[in-house]
């Protein structure tokens, strides 16, 4: 798993997380709407602290600075 995300990417992904979790815990989404917030609130939790998101492999996505 070779790296793939940014600083920039990691934390818009955070904070979209964050503002999910939020409303699910002020009551603002319920239901299947919640569930599947929640579920991708995790995944971007998960890929922004591993800095790799699958899903920009088969497109060639790299946000990544060079090294």
């Amino acid at each position: 798993m070779k790296k793939n995300m940014g600083n920039i990417d990691k934390v818009i992904r955070i904070l979209v997380a964050l503002v999910i979790a939020v409303l699910y815990f002020m009551h603002v989404i319920n239901g299947t709407v919640a569930i599947i917030g929640l579920i991708l609130a995790a995944v971007f939790i998960l890929t922004s602290f591993v800095s790799f998101c699958p899903l920009y492999l088969p497109f060639g996505i790299n946000t990544r600075k060079k090294e």
